[in-house]
Order: structure tokens, then sequence, then C-alpha cells
């Protein structure tokens, strides 16, 4: 009954996304990719739910953010939006990712720990492969989510061409 509960949801908010991304003019389009961006309901604000807390989150990737260098198409780039809701000690993170331009497929995309401009460890495996428009929930470990709070974590996206990286972008918080 869970999961049918679960599934419902997701076409819910899969709908409402689409309907959104529709009325704010479609998407990206990645490269060798036909996948339809969807916007995600983790780009509202934040607010306080029965559980806990709930946070914001955003990121604009790009190929100069990311480091080492990549050999990155000019132009090539993305968006990542999440919403992590706490409930007791446990921490659900939702996430979407697009992007455009780049040099294949995205061959992984992960949240890393790490101030800008600096490498850092895996944190959270987001796809691999992944599709644009692609949307996830995981669980994260309070540790996480404090360094997601404090603008303590980036996302980027991994291609063949680019095996560390293509694009990177540092995630803020955008509202709680």
């Amino acid at each position: 009954m869970r999961k049918l509960v679960v599934a419902a949801v997701a076409v819910v908010l899969a709908a409402l996304g689409l309907v959104a991304g529709a009325f704010a003019g479609g998407g990206y389009g990645g490269s060798g990719d036909d996948t339809t961006s969807i916007q995600s309901a983790a780009s509202t604000s934040g607010s306080s739910t029965a559980g806990g807390e709930t946070y914001s989150f955003a990121a604009a990737l790009t190929g100069a953010a990311e480091v080492p260098k990549p050999k990155a198409p000019a132009g090539a780039g993305g968006s990542f939006t999440a919403k992590s809701t706490e409930s007791g000690s446990k921490v659900t993170f939702h996430w979407v990712l697009k992007y455009h331009g780049l040099s294949g497929k995205a061959v992984a995309a992960h949240v890393h720990l790490g101030k800008k401009g600096k490498a850092g460890p895996v944190a959270v495996a987001l796809c691999g492969p992944c599709k644009n428009g692609q949307s996830g929930t995981v669980k994260i470990s309070k540790d996480t989510e404090e360094a997601l709070e404090k603008g303590g974590a980036y996302v980027n996206v991994h291609t063949a061409k680019n095996g560390a990286g293509e694009i990177r972008g540092q995630i803020k918080l955008t509202g709680k």
C-alpha cells in the first residue's frame, strides 16, 4: 500500500512540475537527451512541518565553477533545486537536476561536501547515468543537511570526457 501511495504522490508532483514547466517556458534540453525538464516543488520556500523543519536549496551549474577546470563546451550549464524535510532523526532530501550543452551524456551526478573552489568527498549520489530533468528522493544525514545549510556543499555532473566533473554549482540555502 505504501508503494502505491508513494507512486501516486510522485505522479502528482511530476504532473504539477510539467504544468509549472509549461508556464515557465520549458527547460534546457540536454546533450543527446530528449527528456522533458520538470519544475520542482523543491524550488518553493521551506517551512516548518509537523515532523520538523523544511529547507529549500538551489545551485546554478557552470563549467567555470568546476575544480579542476574541465574541457567543457562553451555554454554548458544547469540548475539544481532541492528540499530537505526533517522528521525526528531522519532527513528526506528531494532534488531536481537540469543541464544543457554537455560534451556528452551525463554519466553521474553527486552532491559533494566542499567550499567554493575546493574539491570534496561525495555526500549524496544523485544519479548515474543521469537524464536531464531527473529528480529523486534520498535519505541524508543531519551532518550533510547542516553542511548544505551553511553553504558547504556543491553539486556536479560528470561526463565521459570530464570524469572529475564537467559542470558544478555551490548549493545555497534559499528558504527555511
